[in-house]
């Protein structure tokens, strides 16, 4: 029962970055929005970084959840990495991987250092399929190309996501993403 509350005040913490922003997370708001006093929240995460520590773990394994489901490992071609990418993976419903929240824990990742530091290994996962991607295929530099590439498909949701200037041009955006990679990989 507690890991199943515990779940829930994360999946609650999720939205309030991907809703409010990561600077409207904090240790009362959470425990507001979860109907909880702030002493109750205590006990479920005792400090501030015991909170950033679960909350970035239940993001890691909802991300490898998610690249499990679509079958991305070593085999995955760079084109069916990008697809992952572009895509709305979410449920309905769920913010975990939508666009909203992603710039949030990018702006979150420059002022807590702790954050940067736990998604390292979620990037260091992403990095390492495109890089395997990229050697399948000859490019003469993997590891180059492929941080060129996650730039640009992350890129992608800053400038053209939900509510973003370019939003209404997301879809040429991603179609000229995909030409660019099957052009260039194959």
């Amino acid at each position: 029962m507690q890991g199943e509350r515990k779940r829930e005040i994360l999946q609650i913490a999720i939205e309030i970055i991907a809703d409010e922003g990561y600077s409207s997370l904090t240790m009362r708001s959470l425990a507001r929005a979860s109907g909880m006093k702030l002493g109750a929240l205590q006990y479920h995460f005792r400090t501030w970084e015991a909170l950033l520590r679960a909350l970035v773990g239940l993001i890691e394994q909802q991300i490898k959840n998610q690249w499990a489901h679509r079958g991305l490992d070593d085999g995955s071609t760079v084109y069916d990495i990008a697809v992952f990418m572009l895509e709305d993976t979410s449920a309905p419903g769920d913010t975990l991987l939508n666009d909203r929240l992603w710039p949030q824990l990018w702006a979150m990742e420059q002022v807590e250092p702790l954050v940067s530091d736990l998604l390292e290994e979620v990037y260091a996962e992403y990095l390492k399929l495109l890089i395997t991607a990229m050697e399948k295929v000859g490019t003469d530099s993997p590891q180059g190309e492929a941080l060129c590439l996650m730039s640009m498909l992350e890129g992608e949701s800053l400038f053209t996501g939900e509510g973003r200037r370019w939003e209404k041009d997301r879809g040429l955006v991603r179609d000229t993403i995909l030409k660019f990679i099957e052009k260039r990989y194959g």
